[in-house]
């Protein structure tokens, strides 16, 4: 062997030694780089050369730079932090809608309560002035909360649309960045050698967009990755990337959706196919939890307004001359959107149309309902789902359902055509006191009733209850018991005329009201034969609270979310101030639920991201080890380069003699 091998031997030693420090250095500069990967030298025994004597090692050759990486835990990492990124958005969200629904006295139930007490002051002052503008301020104040609620929902779903925008741009930013990686690594790993840095950019920049957004991704044998999202659409391929955007829902434009721009084409992605991400998080929280504390909220405000005004109608005010009660709330109306999709004319109008109106405030349901075409009915046969239980049934035009009459056309809307109804959606946000005047509160009954000074029995009046538009003043009701066992024959005559209009024969027994045209007469004690009682026109207006009494009523009503039995009577329902206790569990259950998921899913995805740490992660007390070991292995190789020159300069020496 000469010393040319000797040199090349130190030569191949020391530049895989300077090759090992360096790259150990590299792995200790970037140990606090987010993403980074612990590179290593690839190093090989170079092939020996033969002799007489046997192989002659000829060293070592750098064979290449490798990085520590495990694609299964990278993609395991990014997919947790996905769902809890999800999570954590959605939590932030509830906790703020938690606060829409505050409790004691700050909250709606309260001052729907208050409102509904002061008519028992008011029946017992039915015409004093100053308790009918307590109940008017009380009025104003149940429905500036409700209104308050209603905008404080607003100010969540344009928080939801400004994070979606901000999400978007970011999400278009690291695919553009995605895109041109791809292309700088397809053209590095042309010269056969990975190209690590650039390799753990872009699996960093993979794992920024799964935490917006769930995303898979498919290697390509030049290196390229392409990522699809929701379900399978492409949003890198190569080195193009398609563009996000935020687009108004088709079936309601106050709400966003997600696009993507595809060859000039812009798609809509379904929020349900998203999986994780921020943006998963926040449509979820727009299309369920906003959606279903809009519906509670306005469904208590349509419900307390529909049985005031209806209460208000059927009393008399103090105007001159008394009239029926004017309305004294008014609500958000009741709507029907068209979906973007459906037929236009000429003009670019929406062909079908679909009206509603409520018809029983007390029933209407919290939630909104699609409306399509049934596909297995005859023509004009509708389906009808109810959105919050996905209960679905068939309906024709004019039917009612839930307190709400559907009305579908004229013009008839096309096959195909789909809306979404929202019976309670806006009806808090519309709510406003509409009644100014103090005069206007109807407390009096517009009727009254009055035993004959004759009876023997102890059955006196207990209560006069109108309870239909029907009770009209105009006529006089008498009734008189025929026995002790409570027969009676009734009669309804022409106030004016005292002409017989209708008459009639019932049993009446203790806690039976009598039920007689649009009225309900309660008796307490017991009658005897001959007793009689009278309903006649109120005299007086404004010594009655009839009426007043029945407001106060109205505090221990199921106003709320009744059902029709199948039997035709009414089931079920909560007074307001249930109603309101119930929506808060239902708001609070929901941020502990969510509160629990960011927990659990926070936990795995930190588990995740240090398993692939682990594995990928610089650990500074192993690379300092190993520095101090290529700092040696350095210095052994330099000192064979320093023998293998003494060895030179000997055979120099003896030649030269």
């Amino acid at each position: 062997m000469s010393a040319s091998s000797l040199f090349s031997l130190g030569t191949k030693a020391l530049t895989a030694s300077y090759a090992a420090l360096a790259t150990t250095g590299h792995n200790i500069s970037n140990a606090n780089v987010k993403g980074y990967s612990r590179q290593q030298v690839e190093l090989t025994t170079a092939v020996g050369q033969a002799s007489g004597a046997g192989y002659f090692g000829k060293g070592v050759d750098v064979t290449t730079v490798t990085r520590a990486y495990d694609s299964f835990l990278t993609r395991e990492s990014a997919t947790a932090n996905s769902l809890a990124a999800m999570d954590q958005s959605r939590l932030t969200l509830l906790n703020q809608l938690e606060s829409v629904f505050p409790t004691g006295e700050q909250g709606v139930g309260y001052a729907a309560g208050q409102f509904l007490n002061s008519m028992v002051d008011l029946s017992a002052r039915p015409s004093d002035a100053a308790t009918r503008q307590v109940v008017l301020a009380r009025a104003a104040e149940v429905a500036n909360r409700f209104a308050a609620a209603g905008s404080q929902l607003d100010q969540l779903q344009l928080a939801v649309q400004e994070d979606l925008k901000a999400d978007v741009a970011r999400i278009n930013q690291l695919a553009a960045g995605i895109a041109e990686l791809n292309q700088r690594i397809v053209t590095a790993q042309g010269v056969g050698h990975a190209p690590n840095d650039l390799l753990d950019q872009r699996d960093q920049a993979l794992a920024d967009l799964s935490a917006k957004l769930q995303i898979s991704t498919v290697a390509a044998d030049d290196g390229s990755v392409t990522v699809f999202v929701a379900g399978g659409q492409t949003l890198v391929m190569g080195n193009r990337a398609n563009t996000m955007s935020v687009i108004a829902d088709t079936s309601d434009a106050s709400r966003s959706a997600l696009g993507l721009t595809d060859n000039g084409f812009v798609r809509r992605l379904q929020s349900q196919e998203l999986g994780g991400g921020e943006v998963a998080g926040l449509l979820r929280f727009q299309n369920d939890d906003l959606v279903d504390a809009r519906t509670l909220i306005g469904q208590m405000a349509a419900a307390l307004a529909g049985a005031v005004n209806q209460q208000q109608a059927l009393g008399l005010d103090l105007r001159d001359p008394p009239g029926s009660g004017m309305p004294l709330f008014a609500t958000g109306a009741a709507q029907a959107l068209p979906d973007a999709a459906n037929a236009v004319n000429g003009a670019g109008q929406f062909i079908g149309q679909v009206s509603l109106t409520v018809t029983d405030a007390s029933q209407l349901q919290a939630s909104e309902y699609a409306l399509v075409a049934d596909p297995g009915g005859a023509a004009g046969v509708w389906q009808l789902t109810r959105l919050r239980d996905g209960l679905v049934r068939s309906i024709a035009s004019g039917d009612v359902v839930d307190g709400l009459r559907i009305d579908v056309g004229p013009p008839a809307p096309a096959a195909g055509d789909r809306f979404l109804l929202q019976p309670v959606t806006r009806a808090a946000n519309g709510m406003q006191r509409v009644l100014d005047d103090v005069k206007g509160l109807a407390a009096a009954s517009p009727l009254s009733a009055a035993s004959a000074s004759a009876n023997t029995g102890s059955a006196s009046v207990a209560a006069l209850r109108i309870v239909s538009p029907s009770a009209d003043p105009q006529q006089s009701a008498s009734i008189s018991f025929t026995n002790d066992s409570g027969d009676y024959s009734w009669e309804l005559r022409d106030r004016a005329t005292n002409a017989l209009l209708s008459s009639g024969v019932g049993t009446w027994s203790a806690g039976t009201p009598i039920a007689l045209n649009g009225f309900e007469l309660d008796l307490h004690g017991a009658p005897r034969t001959g007793d009689a009682f009278s309903v006649t026109q109120t005299q007086f207006p404004a010594s009655n609270n009839g009426n007043a009494l029945a407001y106060s009523a109205l505090r221990d009503a199921a106003l709320v979310g009744r059902t029709a039995l199948s039997g035709g009577g009414i089931g079920g329902g909560a007074t307001i101030t249930d109603a309101y206790a119930a929506a808060m569990a239902d708001i609070g259950v929901r941020v502990q639920a969510a509160d629990s998921a960011a927990q659990i899913s926070g936990t795995v995805a930190t588990q995740a991201e240090a398993a692939r740490s682990a594995r990928s992660g610089v650990n500074l007390d192993e690379e300092a080890a190993r520095l101090l070991q290529y700092q040696q292995s350095y210095q052994a190789a330099a000192k064979i380069l320093q023998v293998a020159q003494s060895v030179f300069d000997a055979l120099l020496d003896a030649t030269s003699r």
